[in-house]
């Protein structure tokens, strides 16, 4: 029988709870298994890819017919001993090589981007509910106009203007800058019930200074519901980044990129649907699993903040 968490151990704190909790949840071990999975194949796709013996951009066109407009040849996309998930129409290319790179791209500029939502995100809420007045007032107003802003659009047209710079370390800046007001709020709202606790009224009355406090009595209290928003904030993030690529404003050929071979995939989805269903599916299974297992962190860690 599963022990539920309220069985834990005597004097067992929140985090030891919160890890039982989740441990009983299988939800949350599916997830985990499929965001380990994914985050396996971004780490060893060079590895991965030549143990298939194909690179992402190496051709064979041998594995397309000429006369049937550049079809794989063979069932399924072209599956086979030498091509494990088939092949690309026209060019040839090994599909399995593309998708362990384009997991690599897209999750990297996700995780990447989301940092940067974390860390902006996180010392503006704290700074503006520890401090308030004119500090609050000010980042408050930067949290309603950024949120106000037309951030899609802004995305497109300024990856469409921008040439001859690092795409990957464009998309991640300026998918970051547009994503931290929500942690914000959240981190502000935390901030405000914790700054009038004992042991932080204690720890000022005591010498501690303002950086004291913050980083040994305010951040471990907001760290729970952080965590729970980081996780749900990731597959957003794979998503606008997927999104991009599609409308062709993101990562550009050569590289490859979950969104890119999607929208290159869909004049093919009638006569060679495995090309267009594999990374489809890829995405699909990857921002599924992380918002899973970002509810039920949320659940367990932010309970107040899931009945909102």
């Amino acid at each position: 029988m599963t022990t539920p968490a309220s069985s834990a151990p005597p004097g067992s704190g929140p985090w030891q709870l919160a890890r039982a909790e989740l441990r009983r949840r299988p939800s949350v071990k599916i997830s985990l298994a499929v965001v380990a999975l994914f985050a396996i194949m971004a780490v060893g796709a060079p590895l991965l890819s030549s143990l298939g013996g194909w690179g992402p951009e190496e051709f064979d066109k041998n594995a397309v017919d000429p006369y049937l407009g550049g079809l794989p040849i063979g069932p399924l996309g072209g599956i086979s001993a030498e091509h494990w998930l088939g092949v690309e129409p026209v060019s040839g290319r090994d599909l399995f090589a593309r998708v362990l790179h384009g997991a690599q791209v897209s999750l990297f500029i996700a995780l990447a981007a989301t940092a940067i939502v974390v860390v902006a995100g996180v010392a503006a809420g704290i700074a503006a509910g520890y401090f308030g007045g004119r500090t609050d007032a000010v980042l408050s107003r930067l949290m309603d106009l950024t949120m106000s802003f037309p951030s899609l659009i802004f995305m497109i047209a300024m990856m469409s203007v921008a040439r001859d710079v690092n795409r990957i370390a464009l998309m991640t800046l300026v998918i970051g800058l547009f994503g931290w007001p929500g942690i914000a709020r959240v981190v502000r709202g935390q901030t405000l019930s914790l700054k009038h606790r004992e042991y932080v009224d204690a720890a000022r009355v005591g010498g501690s200074g303002p950086w004291r406090i913050l980083t040994r009595d305010i951040l471990p209290g907001v760290a729970g519901p952080v965590i729970a928003y980081t996780t749900l904030i990731i597959p957003g993030m794979i998503a606008t980044e997927a999104a991009l690529s599609y409308l062709g404003v993101g990562v550009r050929p050569p590289t490859p990129s979950w969104g890119q071979m999607i929208a290159e995939a869909v004049a093919f989805y009638d006569t060679d649907p495995m090309y267009f269903a594999i990374p489809s599916l890829c995405l699909f299974l990857t921002v599924l699993a992380f918002t899973l297992l970002g509810d039920a962190l949320r659940d367990v860690l932010d309970p107040r903040g899931s009945r909102t």
